[in-house]
């Protein structure tokens, strides 16, 4: 292997959407860094079976204020 050209592999913490965590090794950020998710396997449609609005922005809220009228 080629010395100097892979990236600084280290141990970060990662938070779930429940609030349980866990340590683990990657090369996101630097030592020591966190990683909340906002979307995992405890809350994610496709494992759940459960479907889910997920408002990122205010998209849904501002589709639902334009097209309130139209009323089906």
């Amino acid at each position: 292997m080629k010395a100097d050209i892979h990236p600084d592999y280290h141990e970060i913490k990662v938070v779930m959407t429940d609030g349980s965590e866990y340590t683990t090794r990657s090369t996101y950020g630097k030592p020591g860094d966190v990683l909340k998710l906002e979307i995992d396997s405890k809350s994610h449609p496709a494992w759940t079976g459960q479907h889910r609005i997920v408002d990122s922005g205010g998209q849904v809220a501002r589709f639902n204020k334009r097209f309130a009228g139209l009323g089906i």
